[in-house]
């Protein structure tokens, strides 16, 4: 390994919805550098030996989300089927540094995409040729966008793709009044000053969060705001200054750059965020796949055992494909 581990952590073999923990192996904590931001990360090896370097996957979590949270949970699945894998923070989130808190940057995010590919390829264990992207939710498009200006990334998939900028011009379903985004950035503008405060996230209740946000809101609610996947570092509060980076953002306009490097993109079927991964679709160039998970919605595909097992089956057998030697 080219860099040490710092420190260790426990980790659970199932998900966290179905509340049974058994301790399993120690999954080491590791740093590295995004722009000048120290990014933290846990890196997951497989257990069975193996003739040389693997084939690695960098996994990048959803918005306001923490790799020890979904992310997590895909990496050591996949970690499971033979792949490096590389859950991290990104900047300004979870355990990674960066000020403000709370930021969502999504050139950063992207930048953090390409730095967890650095780091991967100096490592004694990792087949630098053989490297996967991995987002899940607004991850998913930073993804997208990473792969399409970084030719080391031989392919890439996403679980949920959300685009954060799309989701806060037109909300989850595509359908919001764009007075919502302009009130979001006079509310910014306001907040430019010595106490600028912070957006919040998520409402009080899981009744609010049904009433603003429908399905979608309460889905996220009920992950984030509750026992089932909560996380002490998982951000309820967005720095205002994310409104503005968001607003000249598109994670898509990278996408026909992919090509001829493959894409898959899974989706639960009653996602109302589905609309944006068909949009990726569309702008792919190369080999491209867009699956749904029967019976699933957007957050569904985050930790349910019934939804998560196929689409890591899924997982496994494009990258296993597209990750071969040579």
């Amino acid at each position: 390994m080219a860099r040490t581990a710092v420190r260790t952590v426990r980790t659970v073999r199932t998900l966290r919805d179905v509340r049974e923990v058994r301790e399993v192996r120690d999954v080491p904590t590791v740093r590295f550098d995004s722009a000048g931001i120290t990014l933290v990360g846990h890196l997951y090896t497989p257990q069975a030996p193996a003739p040389g370097p693997r084939p690695a996957l960098v996994v990048g979590h959803p918005g306001t989300g923490v790799k020890e949270q979904t992310s997590g949970t895909y990496a050591r699945l996949l970690a499971e089927r033979g792949f490096v894998t590389l859950a991290f923070d990104a900047a300004h989130q979870g355990e990674s540094g960066g000020l403000p808190r709370g930021l969502e940057d999504p050139a950063q995010r992207v930048e953090d995409f390409k730095a967890a590919v650095s780091y991967l390829s100096a490592l004694d264990e990792v087949d630098a040729g053989r490297i996967g992207l991995l987002g899940i939710c607004a991850s998913g498009s930073y993804a997208l966008a990473a792969t399409g200006t970084d030719r080391r990334v031989r392919a890439v998939a996403a679980v949920s793709t959300a685009e954060p900028a799309r989701q806060f011009r037109l909300g989850a379903d595509g359908t919001q009044d764009p007075a919502v985004f302009e009130a979001l950035l006079d509310a910014a503008a306001a907040a430019r000053g010595e106490d600028p405060g912070a957006l919040p996230v998520f409402p009080e209740t899981a009744e609010q969060a049904h009433a603003l946000g429908g399905r979608h809101g309460a889905e996220g609610f009920a992950y984030y705001c509750t026992p089932r996947g909560e996380h002490e570092r998982s951000a309820k509060t967005l720095a205002w200054e994310s409104v503005d980076r968001m607003a000249l953002h598109d994670a898509f306009l990278a996408v026909p750059l992919i090509g001829p490097r493959p894409v898959l993109q899974i989706i639960g079927e009653h996602a109302v965020t589905a609309w944006m991964a068909v949009e990726a679709h569309q702008r792919a160039t190369g080999p491209k796949e867009l699956h749904r998970i029967a019976g699933a919605g957007h957050v569904d595909l985050y930790d349910k055992e019934e939804y998560v097992a196929p689409a890591v089956d899924k997982l496994a057998d494009f990258y296993t494909a597209h990750l071969a030697t040579g």
